[in-house]
């Protein structure tokens, strides 16, 4: 028996190396400050714990959930969209549930792709979204998010051919890697495009929540004509620490919101529904635990940056998400100084060339450890001499 083509097409898992990496030197007993990873460290709040402890108890919670996922989280998220950006959505036709948002990024191009047909993707962007591709046989082209540009794509170095071929666009901010976000200019050139071009747009709001200097992150939604051309992707892991949770839900345009419904009929009966209820919780009472958790990383970010900046390490600060993209040292490639890091400073980052081309010459470091930690590895750096 052989792996299938299908299986054969996909890239190496970028994160599981990492982890092999930061495992191998824990286990000698080295004190490592993991910088590298995207996993909350902080716990789920109380009160989503106890929704779900309450809806675990309920017999009613013990068989299959609808396959579509239960209206009351459908209506959660619809609610959610119109009291945070005013925003109307009907949950009957344009929400979709998923097993969170990792799902339909990776789906979404086996459900309305044919094979050899183009995607538009970030570069640096998510690795996952890679897998998506591999999965639907399909072609890709990346489009550079370049610091001079606030890691924004330039739209105007697409050519003809990649505009009239193109099906579908991935578009991620706040950003991961970069940490930059979306104008509304940005999101309405966007429109623009998708809509001269007929190409589908993603906007994966992974990280919504997470805008700093009191600026909440724009949703694609927002913007007129938006959910014509597109839909937005929307996770609980990151807004409620819930990301060993596994739950999520896209958002906007009908016909897409169908196609990722259709094709999760076929794949899964969603998910536990006691998750859903909790969910429906986080998403419909008190945001002051979102409030708090983006306060907790915006200090860290203050941290990291004052840090940086007092050994000469020149780094500019996120503008939203829990991650910093900072310049590695001169004469070194990414995985080189990524590396360095880990073996002589026991701070493990993840290198910019894992989530693309144009991560070359950057490390992603994670706001996932606390104030004194981020700076005790800006220190350990600093013996090290490199700036």
């Amino acid at each position: 028996m052989d792996f299938s083509n299908r299986l054969k097409n996909l890239p190496p898992q970028f994160f599981a190396t990492l982890v092999q990496k930061v495992t191998f030197a824990v286990a000698q007993g080295r004190d490592v400050i993991n910088l590298g990873q995207g996993n909350p460290d902080q716990p789920t709040p109380e009160h989503i714990v106890k929704a779900l402890q309450d809806a675990a108890a309920n017999p009613g919670s013990h068989r299959y959930s609808p396959f579509r996922g239960t209206n009351d989280l459908k209506q959660a998220a619809a609610d959610f969209y119109k009291r945070e950006y005013n925003v109307d959505i009907d949950p009957n036709t344009e929400v979709a549930i998923m097993f969170g948002t990792k799902i339909g990024l990776v789906e979404l191009p086996l459900a309305i792709m044919n094979e050899q047909e183009l995607m538009l993707l970030p570069d640096p962007g998510y690795p996952d979204y890679l897998s998506g591709a591999g999965l639907a046989n399909v072609r890709f082209d990346t489009m550079p998010l370049l610091e001079e540009n606030d890691y924004l794509p330039d739209y105007s170095k697409l050519t003809e051919e990649q505009k009239q071929a193109a099906k579908l666009m991935y578009l991620n901010y706040p950003n991961n890697p970069t940490g930059a976000i979306a104008t509304k200019e940005f999101f309405e050139e966007t429109v623009k495009l998708a809509k001269e071009s007929d190409i589908a747009i993603v906007h994966d709001f992974a990280y919504g929540a997470v805008g700093f200097d009191r600026k909440k992150p724009l949703s694609f939604m927002q913007v007129d004509g938006a959910k014509e051309v597109g839909v937005e992707m929307y996770t609980l892991s990151k807004t409620y620490n819930m990301a060993g949770w596994r739950v999520g839900f896209a958002v906007g345009n009908a016909k897409m919101i169908e196609a990722i419904n259709i094709i999760q009929d076929h794949l899964f009966v969603s998910l536990f529904p006691a998750v859903q209820s909790a969910a429906a919780a986080a998403l419909n009472k008190s945001q002051q635990c979102v409030d708090e958790l983006v306060s907790l990383y915006e200090d860290r970010r203050n941290a990291l940056v004052e840090a940086c900046s007092k050994i000469g390490w020149d780094v500019k600060a996120p503008k939203g998400s829990f991650f910093a993209w900072l310049p590695v040292a001169k004469g070194y490639s990414s995985e080189e100084f990524a590396d360095l890091l880990l073996a002589k400073a026991d701070v493990a980052v993840a290198a910019g060339n894992g989530f693309g081309t144009f991560g070359e010459g950057y490390v992603r470091v994670g706001l996932l450890v606390d104030e004194e930690r981020l700076v005790e590895a800006v220190e350990r750096i600093a013996k090290l001499e490199l700036f």
